[in-house]
């Protein structure tokens, strides 16, 4: 896994609550091993059923291909487990995406796939996303890992918790196979007792 030590770019503002999985990958995207997954991330959003872009999407102005910030509203990622929401965000080029609450699978998903989820009390989430809304992609946000900080549009600073162990995993980019692997001598050690 790719480890998570800061990102900066443009951030894409989705104030929507409650976007579901299916939303965010609709399952036409999942019958193709060779689908792209970037294509079918928020599909329905950003096309009409004929598959016309719909001009006005967010996610089809310029200034937001490959954006590395995703600012979503509440409960962003609810409804299944589907791993293949995360696979998108990343085939899009997002490695963070920030909300008020996030789902606990997406959070869950997030995480063992190198994208940092980061969920902000209500009032500092409200004020980030109308700073994203008026900078419309045209000045960077910074995410640091390291500091646990957000900084910009504007430059203002907003610090955000995430979990010491999560933290770690994302810094170090491991996986949780490679989290028991760090303990590889002690678990050989106690098996050896067994053993003979």
């Amino acid at each position: 896994m790719t480890p998570f030590i800061e990102v900066k770019g443009a951030a894409i503002p989705w104030p929507m609550d409650d976007v579901n999985t299916d939303q965010i990958i609709p399952s036409k995207y999942l019958k193709d091993l060779n689908a792209d997954l970037s294509e079918g991330f928020l599909a329905f959003q950003r096309r009409h059923m004929d598959g016309t872009i719909i001009s006005d999407c967010v996610l089809e102005r310029p200034q937001f291909k490959r954006a590395p910030i995703l600012v979503v509203g509440a409960n962003f990622g609810c409804g299944s487990s589907r791993e293949h929401a995360v696979w998108a965000v990343q085939a899009y080029g997002i490695r963070c995406v920030i909300g008020h609450r996030l789902a606990e699978f997406f959070i869950e998903n997030c995480l063992k796939n190198g994208v940092l989820p980061i969920e902000l009390d209500i009032e500092p989430h409200q004020q980030l996303m109308q700073k994203v809304l008026q900078a419309d992609g045209h000045t960077p946000v910074h995410v640091d890992l390291v500091h646990s900080e957000i900084t910009g549009p504007d430059a203002g600073v907003i610090k955000f918790q995430i979990d010491p162990n999560q933290r770690r995993t994302l810094l170090e980019g491991l996986d949780e196979i490679d989290m028991t692997l760090k303990h590889l001598d002690a678990i050989q050690r106690w098996e050896s007792r067994f053993i003979h």
